[in-house]
């Protein structure tokens, strides 16, 4: 699974991290209560395409992408959700609904909203829907270097 991969990623970039283990959750906000993470902390990877082409946008969990932000601040046409098809094409590896938002992992472009940018550390599904990463949110960004936007409005 992508677990493995992202832990191999982690350990030869020699970051700290936990993989935080969870009884199945449906929603992000639901994950981060199963994980004991707080809510502002747990990133939740919604898939867009944007003028066709498939990017990650991250979000709080209780969050919801902005699409005339996404729009706006991307000066893409057309901004539309990915299908489930399509997400089982671009994360093999990865259980539906719990891709990681690490977009250079998959050749895609990833943008994060402005404010998981203000926490310490950053949460995310790992490729699973019971396998949770905790990561210093500074080490998130410096290997994925993400696109940062205001994307994200409250759910």
């Amino acid at each position: 699974m992508i677990l493995q991969t992202l832990k191999d990623c982690l350990d030869r970039e020699q970051v700290y991290y936990a993989v935080i283990r969870h009884p199945y959750a449906g929603s992000a906000q639901a994950v981060a209560a199963a994980a004991h993470i707080p809510g502002k902390e747990m990133a939740k990877t919604v898939v867009m395409k944007v003028d066709g082409e498939p990017a990650l946008v991250v979000l709080p969990a209780s969050s919801k992408v902005d699409v005339v932000r996404l729009l706006e601040t991307t000066g893409a046409f057309i901004v539309e959700l990915a299908r489930e098809e399509e997400l089982l094409e671009l994360f093999p590896g990865c259980q539906l609904g719990a891709m990681p938002p690490f977009g250079n992992l998959f050749g895609l472009t990833t943008y994060v909203a402005e404010e998981l940018t203000e926490d310490e550390e950053i949460a995310f599904n790992a490729g699973s829907t019971t396998e949770v990463i905790r990561m210093m949110y500074r080490d998130y960004e410096r290997l994925v270097q993400p696109r940062v936007l205001p994307v994200g409005i409250p759910a």
